[in-house]
């Protein structure tokens, strides 16, 4: 069990590869953290969307407990998502997070998602929600640890 996270988008630009090495060096399982970046379509808009969306789920294995990442999803405060996440490894359960292209994800990536989460009701650049991302996995298992990271 881990956590791996499927983006859409090219390499990590340095200022977020120091960020989530941070991070991902304090990580232990289950909340291991590995990265997957899938290329952007050259296509534009819903084409784009499409098959950045099959390459996605090409990559899902149908027990993985799929989140999308969209604003337009479901907000956790910090416990809550260390809940949640806790809640699928208790299960057995690996996650995969997704972080979609420029255009989004289409329906067929909405359809196979477990939880669709909303960082906020802003829309980040895909780098910033990567780090985000990183640290508040960490986040979530020091408050699943019941470690003093997190002040409440």
């Amino acid at each position: 069990m881990s956590v791996r996270i499927l983006a859409v988008g090219k390499k990590h630009e340095s200022w977020v590869s120091e960020g989530i090495d941070r991070y991902s060096k304090r990580l232990k399982k289950p909340f291991d953290l590995s990265w997957q970046l899938l290329p952007h379509s050259s296509r534009e808009g819903d084409a784009a969307r499409a098959e950045e969306s099959a390459r996605i789920l090409a990559k899902v294995d149908g027990r993985d407990h799929l989140i999308l990442l969209d604003e337009r999803g479901t907000g956790f405060d910090s416990p809550g998502l260390a809940r949640h996440l806790q809640g699928r490894f208790d299960l057995g359960q690996q996650v995969t997070l997704v972080i979609g292209g420029a255009y989004g994800v289409d329906a067929s990536v909405h359809e196979r998602a477990d939880t669709v989460w909303s960082l906020s009701k802003l829309v980040f650049p895909h780098q910033l929600v990567r780090l985000i991302l990183a640290e508040q996995l960490y986040r979530a298992q020091e408050i699943a640890g019941g470690r003093p990271y997190h002040h409440v």
